[in-house]
């Protein structure tokens, strides 16, 4: 199969993402790397890849035709970490407004959060879990931006309109991030109510984020700029922390909601006047050649 001939390109994707999922159950709930002083799931992100090469060479796409375009890779990195920066600036000011108006602030933290064999054991400042942490967040941004954003996204147009492989791939951008809930009411640590509500409000938002860093690759042309933007999100979280009285990150969900949605805004803000110019451009484009051609006849 080819992309000349690909008949079914929904079910492609699916083959694919299914192939990627079982490898992510079998870390999560074999394996459990994150609950090892390595404090990532990489594996299965590693490999997955692997599959994106593969999959990519199979249908006969090369690294630009699935967002890997090489030229403006730097300077769109660096636009996305900006945008993740700014946005997250505001979220923990508002944080910290909040949790000094409760008299509970205590100070801005950096450390990584990491992992003994079956509990939490955070604060680790030694330069390695830094160095760790940021190594596996490149890792997961290079896997789930080069499949959700780049190969599924050019599988799908094949055949589909871009804001129908947007929500495809995007909706399976939000069940990807349902397998902590899930973990959590089988190891006896959450209700299966409480699993449910998580799951619902994980697969919801991260199918958002997801929406956004598929706008950010359509008017960029490439993915780095929804890579750098997604890296900063993933690892600000893990290395900056608001502590209180009471503990650490308390709020970091509304924290997490508030950089998104206003991340969320201004994408889909930019996207739309980005559209415009292009349909405007294409209609412009099109009356100058059938002019050109009035005049050739």
């Amino acid at each position: 199969m080819n992309k000349k001939n690909m008949k079914n390109p929904i079910m492609v994707v699916l083959i694919i993402y299914f192939i990627c999922y079982l490898l992510h159950i079998g870390e999560y709930f074999l394996l459990r790397t994150d609950q090892t002083l390595i404090g990532e799931a990489v594996i299965h992100k590693i490999l997955g890849i692997v599959i994106m090469i593969i999959a990519s060479k199979k249908l006969g796409y090369n690294r630009n035709e699935i967002g890997f375009k090489s030229g403006k890779d730097q300077v769109c990195i660096l636009k996305g970490l900006g945008l993740g920066a700014g946005v997250f600036i505001i979220a923990y000011v508002t944080e910290i407004i909040i949790c000094a108006s409760q008299g509970s602030f205590r100070g801005l933290k950096l450390y990584v959060s990491a992992y003994a064999i079956n509990k939490n054991i955070g604060n680790r400042t030694e330069l390695i879990f830094f160095v760790i942490c940021i190594i596996g967040n490149v890792i997961n941004v290079i896997m789930e931006e080069g499949n959700f954003r780049g190969l599924f996204i050019r599988i799908l147009e094949s055949k589909h309109s871009f804001m129908i492989s947007a929500v495809i791939s995007s909706v399976l951008f939000g069940f990807w991030h349902v397998m902590g809930p899930v973990r959590n009411y089988t190891d006896g640590e959450q209700s299966f109510n409480g699993m449910i509500i998580n799951a619902v409000f994980l697969l919801v938002a991260s199918a958002l984020v997801g929406l956004k860093f598929t706008m950010l690759t359509k008017m960029s042309g490439n993915i780095y700029f929804s890579m750098g933007d997604h890296f900063f999100n993933n690892t600000i979280v893990n290395l900056l922390h608001v502590v209180t009285d009471t503990g650490a990150d308390e709020l970091m969900t509304v924290r997490v909601s508030i950089a998104q949605t206003i991340s969320f805004a201004i994408v889909l803000i930019c996207y739309i006047k980005w559209r415009k110019k292009y349909a405007f451009d294409n209609e412009r484009k099109q009356g100058i050649d059938r002019a050109g051609g009035n005049d050739r006849v």
